[in-house]
């Protein structure tokens, strides 16, 4: 079993560094990609991305974890994929936002957030290009973080957040399972309890059909 990690906005592979080395303590060989949302496009990364899934795909069955932006670039190959290409066991975002952020879009008016992200940040904000990212048609596991900040001063009011993408920005009808960790955004990747959901769904078997298959619900995560 392979694991493929893609890092959020603004991040690297060295967020996902302590969550790859307890995969690896599984036998599970891990694998990641750096982007620079300031100086590639969004549409760039993608077919970087998905030429590193054809060929992560062509050694044996694996998994993908995209932690926010990452996990829209994930989706994004995985749609645009050769069908003969054969797809993840299971996909794993990580307050990884399925509709424009609310914050991108509040972000979108300072210079500033637009000279660091530009493609990328476009992205996250736009109605219609968030919109034509296909679903994920593998099983998919969505984390969400729930240790934002509430109340009058947060742009998220009471809704569960943590503190960049809300529960509803990160939710879709296609997710089979979503579990909730009281865990900030950034944190994500890094979290222990985190990296053992993710362990505890590790395929056993490489033959199920991905369409079918049913996972339960899990409690959430103090």
């Amino acid at each position: 079993m392979q694991a493929l990690y893609v890092h959020g906005l603004g991040r690297s592979p060295l967020s996902g560094a302590g969550l790859m080395w307890r995969l690896r303590n599984q036998g599970v060989r891990t694998s990641s990609i750096f982007y620079s949302a300031t100086f590639q496009s969004a549409q760039s990364i993608e077919a970087r991305l998905r030429r590193k899934i054809t060929d992560v795909a062509s050694q044996s069955d694996y998994i993908l974890i995209g932690h926010s932006l990452g996990g829209v670039l994930i989706r994004a190959a995985l749609a645009s994929l050769p069908n003969e290409t054969r797809r993840p066991s299971r996909v794993f975002l990580l307050g990884s936002p399925v509709r424009p952020s609310r914050i991108a879009k509040y972000l979108s008016r300072n210079w500033l957030f637009r000279l660091a992200t530009r493609d990328c940040g476009d992205l996250l904000s736009s109605e219609s290009r968030m919109g034509q990212i296909a679903p994920c048609s593998v099983p998919t596991t969505s984390v969400v973080g729930t240790r934002g900040l509430y109340g009058r001063f947060s742009p998220f009011g009471s809704e569960e957040n943590d503190g960049v993408v809300s529960a509803s920005e990160v939710a879709a009808p296609w997710i089979a399972e979503e579990i909730k960790v009281r865990v900030i955004h950034t944190y994500l990747p890094s979290n222990r309890k985190i990296a053992q959901l993710i362990i505890e769904r590790l395929p056993n078997e490489t033959s199920c059909e991905p369409e079918t298959a049913v996972y339960p619900a899990v409690p959430n995560l103090p």
